[in-house]
């Protein structure tokens, strides 16, 4: 599993709620490159390119040619990739020269002409990087470094075989290492059934994992030597430090290794070693439970062993859990709405986005609390900006806590847009947008609003928003419709007047509901 660190505050966003370009993933990766330059010499920008630039026109042969290549989805405007591309074009310099080469290749997937393969390669954000093998027929997602010497490191993994065969201590030791979760496979003799399923074990979750596979236990540090197999051991480092496993179908053995390969609580501090695991955590589709604490305030060891006692009752329900070190996760209170002063506080959040919210914990009520939780008995928690005192502007603003009133229920034709102040597209959209709500000021039918996507929880029963900006409209009688239009101040009037009710169909269902409840 990679060691890069990221900033987990977009990644939360990115993974969990889909409502982020993962483009923002990178700014903590990317970070660590700021004492490089990003500037090219007039010299080095007369040599030669070894990043194929590809487009709709010549994706699929290119791909076709190739039994491993790589190829980054990137857009012009996206400062990461912009980041990235002399790394990337670095790595792939040295990787021409490698035995076998290795070829690395670009598309510009904002590009109009080249979005239908974007959205096949199920592109959200930018900078994203496949792993394309046997001509396109197996994609992977790259989950390496976004530095030079790292991308190398790990292509030339992932170019090479699947899994390494282990013949002594020293093979072990390189397989297996001390950070990281590594498989290894021991086997009687490299054939047979169980033999292949773990094969396929491998090519498919190469990207994630180091595998190895033996004849001989005795070279592996941990658990017992004198196996012969076929068994598979797999190392990690913390828990029980090793598992073994026997079920050779690949489904099983897969959902062994995604399985064991999780703390019963990761940890999210400052340790880069841990940031594989946090990674993991927030990619997974469960049930997300958080503890953030100071881990060098008093008590902290009684908070962290409680919280551990109520993981390992529920960790098997599709829960995973969490603690955080306040000092180091900053980015989630912002994300959550709440404060430094709530802490010790745990945060529950589902894969549909509902939240649930315990300020100023006490270790002894963890497990209460988090059985009232499963009991239905905690209500959810909504993240809100303050509702404007006043709301006099040509755009309405819109927080969680008033878009109810607003959108759903005040009766009026509403234009909402859904924005993150980060945007381009955003700062792109606002003086249209300003020009929409001005030419409808004197309408009381009509409002043309605004809503930080960042800052408000959004309701995903409702809007799929999966990235900024995000137009909905809802018309008086309640009528709800995505914009998907041109941008512009011309086509947005359209819009709204082609779905909008005028003010006598409004009076008219108005009496028609009138005259329904006389006659219940």
């Amino acid at each position: 599993m990679s060691t890069k660190p990221i900033n987990f505050q977009s990644f939360f966003r990115g993974t969990m709620a889909g409502r982020i370009s993962i483009c923002f993933l990178f700014l903590f990766a990317f970070s660590l490159l700021a004492s490089l330059s990003s500037q090219t010499s007039a010299d080095e920008s007369e040599v030669k390119e070894f990043v194929l630039t590809l487009d709709h026109s010549n994706f699929s042969d290119t791909v076709d040619k190739h039994n491993l290549i790589v190829v980054e989805f990137y857009a012009p405007w996206c400062g990461h990739c912009k980041k990235l591309a002399p790394e990337y074009e670095k790595a792939a310099s040295i990787l021409s020269s490698h035995d076998p080469p290795v070829v690395l290749a670009k598309i510009d997937a904002d590009d109009e002409k080249n979005r239908d393969l974007a959205s096949e390669f199920e592109v959200r954000g930018y900078p994203t990087i496949k792993i394309l093998r046997n001509g396109g027929k197996n994609v992977q997602e790259y989950k390496g470094p976004y530095e030079a010497d790292g991308i190398v490191d790990y292509l030339k993994k992932q170019s090479g075989p699947a899994s390494t065969e282990i013949k002594c201590v020293d093979d072990a030791t390189a397989v297996i290492g001390e950070n990281k979760v590594a498989i290894v496979g021991v086997f009687p003799g490299f054939s047979g059934e169980e033999f292949d399923n773990y094969t396929l074990l491998t090519e498919k979750l190469r990207a994630d994992y180091d595998f190895g596979h033996t004849l001989n236990a005795k070279h592996l540090p941990r658990g017992e030597s004198s196996v012969a197999g076929p068994i598979v051991r797999l190392f990690k480092p913390f828990d029980e430090l090793f598992v073994d496993f026997q079920d050779f179908h690949v489904e099983a053995l897969e959902k062994f290794v995604e399985e064991s390969s999780v703390p019963v609580v990761t940890v999210f501090n400052n340790d880069l070693s841990n940031y594989p695991f946090v990674v993991k955590y927030f990619s997974s589709p469960n049930t997300k439970v958080m503890l953030f604490i100071n881990f060098t305030a008093e008590g902290a060891e009684s908070f962290k062993s409680k919280y551990r006692e109520t993981a390992e009752q529920y960790r098997q329900q599709g829960v995973s859990f969490l603690v955080g070190d306040v000092k180091f996760t900053k980015g989630h209170f912002q994300y959550f709405g709440v404060k430094e002063d709530q802490v010790p506080l745990i945060i529950i959040q589902h894969s549909d986005g509902k939240k649930y919210f315990k300020p100023n914990m006490e270790p002894d009520h963890i497990s209460t609390w988090f059985k009232a939780y499963k009991d239905g008995n905690i209500a959810p928690y909504l993240k809100s900006e303050p509702i404007p005192e006043a709301n006099n502007e040509p755009i309405k603003v819109v927080v969680g806590g008033s878009l109810q009133d607003i959108f759903f229920n005040s009766g009026k034709n509403v234009l909402l847009e859904f924005y993150s102040a980060w945007c381009g597209y955003c700062t792109e959209l606002a003086p249209m947008l300003e020009e929409v709500a001005v030419s409808y000021q004197s309408d009381a039918d009509v409002i043309i609003a605004k809503l930080d996507g960042i800052a408000n929880d959004i309701p995903s029963e409702t809007f799929e928003v999966k990235g900024y900006p995000i137009v909905y409209f809802r018309s008086a009688s309640g009528k709800i419709s995505k914009y998907d239009g041109n941008r512009t101040k011309e086509d947005i009037i359209e819009f709204i007047e082609k779905n909008r009710d005028k003010p006598a169909q409004q009076e008219q269902r108005k009496d028609e509901q009138e005259k329904r409840k006389d006659e219940l």
